[in-house]
């Protein structure tokens, strides 16, 4: 199954695939409590788009364009779609995300591209 939690809230799974897809660690987190697998900062969005949003709920519809727009223009995302269908062969793929916000962030909009992607 392919999720997504916010790593502040997100206690491992055994067996499970943790990927952070945020540009930037965040705050607070070790790298030992993260429990990583992957930190997939090149499909997160880019520093000026994530500056322009700065979680403001009212630019997400248009943040979610913009974004959509750059994971298909990224070189990176072929690469990652293909490590995150290999590893949906073994368990459960968890993207991990920082931003308070849990129905309005670009986790959201990457897990649904992924599911569109892999015809989940």
């Amino acid at each position: 199954m392919l999720k997504i939690a916010r790593i502040y809230q997100n206690t491992p799974e055994p067996g499970s695939y943790r990927i952070l897809v945020d540009r930037l660690w965040p705050r607070g987190i070790s790298k030992v409590k993260a429990q990583l697998d992957q930190w997939a900062k090149e499909v997160a969005p880019t520093t000026e788009l994530r500056k322009w949003f700065n979680h403001d709920e009212t630019k997400f519809a248009e943040f979610k364009t913009r974004y959509l727009q750059e994971i298909k223009a990224n070189p990176a995302m072929p690469e990652f779609v293909k490590t995150v269908e290999t590893q949906l062969q073994n368990g459960d793929v968890v993207l991990l995300y920082g931003a308070k916000d849990q129905q309005d962030n670009q986790a959201q909009v990457l897990l649904k591209y992924l599911q569109q992607q892999l015809a989940l």
